[in-house]
Order: C-alpha cells, then structure tokens, then sequence
C-alpha cells in the first residue's frame, strides 16, 4: 500500500510547498483553513488525508470524529503529521481512527533528496509492513 496506489490526496496544513509535488500527483489538494476540510472532502473525495496535528491541535479529534461517523467518508483513510511521538495522545487518535502516523523524527532520517511523497510513500509502507508482521505472529 504505497501513495502512489492513493490517486487523492487531501492536504491539511497552514502552508504548502509546490516545489514538494511530484509530477505523478496530479490530484493533490492542499487546505488552508479549518473550515474548509469538509467542503474539499466533499468535491474531491480523496483516497487518504494527511492532517498535520500542530495546525489542528484542538480540532483534531473533533475532525477525526466526524470523518469517521459519516458513511459518505468511509474509505478514506487518516494520516496523522505530528513533531514527536506522544504516547497518550497518539494512542487516543488511533482509537478514534486515525490509520497513520508520520512523525517529523522519521522524515528527518529519511534521506534529504527525496521528495515529500516519496517519504510518505515509504514511511507508509514501513507501517503496512509492521502491521502485516503482527498479523502474522
């Protein structure tokens, strides 16, 4: 499960870098403002949504709540962009459906040449690969 196989993506941030988009991502949204996440889900229907939490902070659980109890957004999935890991708080946003967590630590490892997709692409498929070795044990 890579981000190439997500063909919308929905970018929740307080700014964006164009300079970041590969050419493959021809469907990238990027939002702004808070109180335009549900419009935009709503003409693009994305396949995956990245909300960055430092932008959110309070809205957060309040945004993944409602994501998850509408039927019309069933399928999408939930990536969570956070500084550091915090236990408590990421294990609450799981709880209520976020499916993926990035943290800035693990970009930061990640070589510098790649692109901002490609580092998803790849963190992505770390965590499907985790959770297909805990299925398997």
């Amino acid at each position: 499960m890579t981000l190439t196989r997500f063909k919308k993506v929905l970018f929740v941030t307080p700014e964006m870098n164009p300079s970041q988009l590969n050419a493959d991502y021809k469907n990238v949204r990027y939002v702004h403002a808070i109180n335009q996440i549900f419009p935009s889900i709503y003409e693009q229907n994305p396949n995956i949504i990245v909300l960055d939490h430092n932008f959110l902070s309070k809205d957060m659980e309040k945004v993944v709540r409602r994501i998850r109890t509408n039927n019309f957004y069933s399928k999408i999935k939930i990536c969570c962009y956070k500084n550091k890991v915090e236990p408590k708080a990421d294990s609450l946003l799981k709880a209520i459906g976020v499916d993926y967590f990035i943290y800035e630590e693990e970009l930061k490892a990640i070589q510098k040449s790649k692109n901002v997709l490609n580092v998803f692409t790849e963190i992505l498929d770390r965590s499907v690969l985790g959770m297909l070795t805990n299925v398997s044990n």
